[in-house]
């Protein structure tokens, strides 16, 4: 199996933002929980996509002067890591058992007992987002509304089970390899953003090419193994929350398909 370095070289310059990271143990293990604004305010906890922490999956949102003026004034923001995705990580052991999804939608409602929080809103991105929908299916009193950002709502297409067979198999042999890594941007990003021979990638494809090198391969297989084991769940009308689903090609993640609000 190939592993990633076990230095990290984390540009500090990234988190300026004056987070604070707390870890928090649960039954399925402890998770890494960074905590930006008053936490007096309403609480938005977020979720990343594969391969992604709160810093390389959201940054791009917070030092949008607008956005984060907004999202701050409004909440208090709970970034919580999928394990083994949070900055300076040490791999984790291929002995020891990764949470399933499920695993993963339980500690979240450990992780607001330990915040002392009620109700929150949530936002999720793909894989984040269907952590945080399975969250909001068993806990729906815990949620006041979604918002998803190209969530993973129904089976993978033949297509995408093989390209997702594809990069398992790359990431336990190769580790964060350079076809993962294109297999990744194309994931999180329009091929827009992403550039062109003509066109020199975006400073944010750049900056996150650079921090999946710095990630823990070890850990991202098996996030990526635990999603691929799972039967994605559709009832979705059952939920008692407002969701709020984006899917769309103009953005700078890899989006496709149209934008729904929905209240159950």
């Amino acid at each position: 199996m190939a592993d990633s370095s076990d230095s990290v070289s984390i540009d500090m310059e990234t988190i300026s933002l004056g987070g604070k990271e707390y870890l928090v143990k649960t039954r399925h293990g402890t998770v890494s929980v960074a905590v930006f604004g008053d936490q007096d305010k309403p609480a938005l906890v977020t979720y990343p996509d594969l391969a992604l922490n709160h810093i390389s999956c959201f940054q791009g949102l917070l030092f949008c002067p607008e956005a984060s003026s907004l999202l701050l004034h409004n909440f208090c923001l709970y970034h919580i890591s999928p394990p083994g995705h949070e900055l300076g990580a040490a791999p984790i052991s291929s002995d020891d058992l990764m949470p399933s999804v499920d695993d993963l939608a339980d500690q979240i409602v450990e992780v607001l007992n330990f915040f002392g929080l009620g109700a929150v809103m949530c936002m999720g991105v793909t894989a984040g987002a269907y952590i945080l929908t399975l969250f909001a299916m068993k806990y729906r009193q815990r949620v006041l509304g979604l918002i998803l950002v190209s969530p993973l709502c129904r089976a993978p297409s033949w297509t995408e089970w093989l390209l997702n067979k594809v990069m398992s198999n790359l990431l336990y042999f190769y580790g964060m390899c350079g076809v993962v890594k294109e297999l990744l941007l194309k994931r999180y990003f329009s091929k827009e953003v992403r550039g062109s021979v003509q066109v020199p990638e975006s400073d944010i494809v750049q900056a996150c090419r650079r921090l999946l090198d710095e990630g823990q391969s070890i850990n991202v297989w098996q996030f990526l193994e635990a999603m691929n084991g799972e039967k994605k769940k559709e009832n979705f009308q059952s939920m008692h929350a407002l969701l709020f689903s984006i899917r769309h090609r103009s953005l700078n993640h890899r989006l496709s398909g149209d934008l729904t609000l929905l209240k159950g």
